[in-house]
């Protein structure tokens, strides 16, 4: 009928196209929204251009944070990277969940088999999920393993790129996994973003007619980096910048990707940190060419990663979800990685298990309204040890000094910080706010009995 009055044959296919796409749209606006998680791994609070980076370019993470939501206060529920991510992906602060402490290439057993993980919970609305790059939570026996434990499938590494000779003693080799088997001794890490982008791609279009949700985990820019020729030289941040210039390339392919298959709209992408920067670095890394400027930047901030003052908590974070997050806006509200698995499972329409307590919080009346996040308090943790608490913007800390050796044999200085007015943590008010000191302590007590925690002495 369309051809029928003049136009031609090419409108009339346009057409035709326009009706099938809008049908398939159609078909799916009915579906849960879709999951990206983009979890980087030891990137700094100040690594990006959109939180202050002189150096490094980002400008695919700096528009998700133009068309969405970025947080000046986002926390990882650890400093380092095992415990980060069992928060991650359990809710859980990770002394509760039963793994405070980082796992090996040696390791046997992992993240307790009774922990449910946030794959699990969305399978009950349909949703496929995979996980693409570094685990982290156990690989052996295979009941560890991620295909085990919600995914349907993953495509990464068991654990962290440098759990090789010689930055670690072992004589198991490092694998790359596709599902339960590894498929190949990885000994050139130069490609792994670029690998871990494609096969993310592909899971998105072979996705598109479902919900899903994809856990890219990034194995860098965590010590040793690498990255293609094509790349290396081309960041005035040097190797480091040049290793997170690829990482925001790789975000643009996932973005644009959204767009190509018609998905943007019911995507929720979100970028964040499993920690701060290695700046303490121990002496085992320097080695094979690895340097100690290889690290990020924390910003203003004091502290990195293995530390719980802010630079080893405080992350970056960018949530980008068109016809629910507003553009440009920039959240001083206190959030965590922690509140991502009761947020994703409410979105989704699914149902929090009753069987255990959570620690993560709902975000969602604060990315879709602009309500005070529900968030009120932190427990800062180093192992299973609670170290440290922020309510509202007052944070104490009771902490011994740490070297590559250990814990210092000086008993601890009490601190208190006003994070708002010092962020940086550079003025310990407990002599002038003792009672607010006080009051802060006796919260960390009660929750370390809670959790069965540790406290410093």
């Amino acid at each position: 009928m369309l051809a029928m009055r003049g136009q031609s044959r090419r409108e009339f296919l346009g057409s035709v196209t326009a009706l099938t796409g809008l049908r398939a749209e159609s078909a799916t606006a009915s579906l849960p929204p879709n999951f990206i998680i983009l979890f980087a791994d030891d990137l700094g609070y100040g690594d990006l251009g959109c939180y202050g980076s002189p150096m490094i370019r980002t400008p695919n993470l700096d528009r998700m944070a133009e068309e969405g939501m970025r947080f000046t206060s986002f926390y990882a529920a650890a400093s380092v990277c095992t415990p980060s991510r069992v928060g991650l992906l359990t809710g859980r602060y990770a002394v509760r969940a039963g793994l405070p402490n980082n796992t090996g290439p040696d390791t046997v057993g992992g993240l307790p088999l009774s922990e449910i993980l946030l794959p699990q919970v969305l399978k009950s609305r349909g949703y496929c999920s995979m996980i693409i790059g570094k685990w982290h939570l156990g690989f052996q026996p295979k009941e560890y393993l991620p295909t085990s434990r919600g995914f349907d499938a993953w495509f990464g590494l068991p654990y962290s790129n440098d759990m090789i000779p010689p930055w670690v003693k072992t004589r198991r080799p490092l694998h790359l996994y596709r599902d339960a088997e590894p498929i190949e001794e990885l000994t050139d890490q130069s490609q792994l973003t670029p690998r871990y982008t494609e096969e993310a791609l592909r899971f998105i279009r072979s996705s598109r007619d479902r919900p899903f949700f994809l856990y890219l985990a990034y194995s860098m820019p965590h010590l040793p980096l690498s990255a293609p020729a094509q790349w290396l030289g081309r960041s005035r941040g040097g190797l480091y910048g040049d290793v997170i210039e690829l990482l925001d390339w790789s975000v643009g392919q996932i973005l644009r990707t959204l767009k190509e298959e018609g998905l943007d709209a019911r995507t929720m992408v979100l970028f964040t940190s499993d920690n701060g920067p290695w700046h303490n670095l121990p002496a085992r890394m320097l080695a094979k060419g690895v340097e100690p400027w290889h690290t990020g930047s924390k910003g203003p901030l004091r502290g990195a990663k293995g530390t719980t003052y802010e630079g080893g908590f405080r992350v970056p974070c960018i949530v980008r979800w068109p016809e629910v997050v507003k553009p440009r806006q920039v959240c001083f509200e206190m959030a965590s990685a922690l509140d991502l698995f009761p947020t994703l499972v409410r979105a989704a329409g699914a149902t929090m298990p009753h069987d255990r307590v959570y620690d993560g919080v709902d975000l969602m009346p604060l990315l879709r309204d602009g309500k005070a996040s529900p968030r009120t308090r932190f427990y800062y943790f180093l192992g299973k040890t609670l170290e440290a608490v922020r309510e509202g913007p007052w944070k104490y800390r009771f902490a011994r000094d740490r070297t590559e050796s250990g814990a210092s044999p000086e008993r601890p200085v009490p601190e208190l910080f006003h994070l708002e007015w010092d962020p940086c943590e550079l003025y310990n008010l407990y002599d002038r706010r003792r009672e607010q000191a006080e009051r802060l302590a006796a919260l960390m007590k009660q929750f370390a009995q809670e959790v069965g925690a540790e406290l410093a002495a």
